[in-house]
C-alpha cells in the first residue's frame, strides 16, 4: 500500500489587536471669583482716652460707582455710638487722608461714649454701592495720670494767726485777708483816737 503524505499547514497565528487607549478627559480650569480689593481705612485720631466723650474722623479710599449709586460709605464699630454714613470728602476737607492719598475718599464724623472701657476696637468700612471693605483699628488709652510736683490744694499764706485757717461759724469776724485788713484798719482808728484825745 503506499503512503499518501498531505502537507498540513499550519494555521495561521491571529495578530493581537491593539487595545484603544482610553482618552484622557479634560478637567473643566476653576474660574476664580472675581476678589474685591480691601481699601485703605485712616482715623483722625486714631486714639482717645477712655472715660471721655471725644469725636473721631473715618477716612475711607472708597471707589466712585459707576452707573448711578451714591458715593457714600458706612462705619461701624462697637466703640461708637451709632453707625455713620462717610460722604464724598471735597480736596479741602480737613483733616485729609494722609500718605498715598490718591483716588476717591469718603470722611465721616463718629461719637465715642465715655462709658466704652479701654481696649482696642475695630473700625469697619463698606463702600456702597461697591462692595469694596475695609478696616481700621481705634484705640483707647488710660487717663493720663496728674504730674506729682502739681499741688492739689491751694497754700496756706502767712498774714496773721487766723489766716488761711478754717471759718468758725461762731466766729462774728470774718476770717482771712478780708478779716486781717479789717483788724489793722480798726487798730488804725483807735490808734488816731487816742492821740486826737492826748492833743
Amino acid at each position: 500500500m503506499g503512503c499518501t503524505a498531505e502537507a498540513q499547514t499550519p494555521p495561521a497565528t491571529q495578530t493581537p489587536t491593539a487595545e484603544a487607549s482610553p482618552t484622557p478627559t479634560e478637567t473643566p480650569a476653576a474660574t476664580a471669583s472675581p476678589e474685591v480689593s480691601r481699601i485703605s481705612v485712616q482715623l483722625n485720631p486714631d486714639s482717645v482716652t477712655a472715660g471721655e466723650s471725644s469725636t473721631v474722623w473715618i477716612l475711607a479710599n472708597c471707589p466712585a460707582p459707576q452707573g448711578g449709586p451714591a458715593h457714600t460709605g458706612t462705619a461701624t464699630s462697637r466703640a461708637f455710638v451709632s453707625g455713620v454714613t462717610l460722604n464724598p470728602a471735597t480736596s479741602t476737607a480737613s483733616p485729609a487722608p494722609t500718605g498715598n492719598a490718591a483716588g476717591d475718599w469718603v470722611r465721616g464724623q463718629a461719637q465715642v461714649s465715655g462709658t466704652v472701657k479701654r481696649g482696642s476696637y475695630t473700625v469697619d468700612v463698606k463702600c456702597d454701592g461697591t462692595g469694596h471693605s475695609g478696616r481700621a483699628t481705634l484705640r483707647l488709652t488710660r487717663p493720663e495720670p496728674l504730674p506729682s510736683d502739681v499741688p492739689t490744694k491751694a497754700p496756706k499764706a502767712g498774714g496773721g494767726g487766723t489766716y488761711g485757717k478754717d471759718v468758725d461759724e461762731g466766729s462774728p469776724i470774718p476770717l482771712g485777708g478780708v478779716g486781717a485788713a479789717l483788724a489793722l484798719a480798726l487798730a488804725v482808728g483807735a490808734g488816731v483816737a487816742v492821740k486826737r484825745r492826748r492833743s
